[in-house]
């Protein structure tokens, strides 16, 4: 089936890093469970660090599935299909988290 293109798009992007100023877009997907069929997407700091951002933001948003337990639950994880193994205090920019990046975690 053809598809009808209305045209190149010619505008900056609404999305863009500029606008984000010391912030960054970061999308955080929990590959394989079914209560998160697709990644989520944060507003977060560079300078954040792990710590602060899995307690702000992924313990919040997995907590959503009954089965998760921030205290026994393990992960593996990967910033855009590199594997990281993430320490507390680094920053997200010193992981390699960049402007929509896309962090992936698999339950281990």
């Amino acid at each position: 089936m053809a598809v009808r293109s209305i045209g190149e798009y010619k505008f900056p992007s609404r999305s863009r890093q500029e606008l984000y100023g010391d912030d960054q877009l970061v999308h955080l997907w929990w590959k394989g469970n079914l209560w998160f069929c697709a990644a989520a997407c944060f507003r977060a700091p560079k300078a954040m660090s792990w710590n602060d951002f899995v307690a702000g933001m992924v313990n919040p948003l997995f907590s959503c599935d009954p089965d998760f337990d921030a205290a026994t639950t393990t992960f593996t994880w990967t910033v855009d299909d590199k594997p990281v193994s993430p320490a507390g205090d680094e920053s997200l920019e010193a992981l390699g988290v960049g402007h929509k990046s896309l962090i992936t975690c698999v339950a281990a």
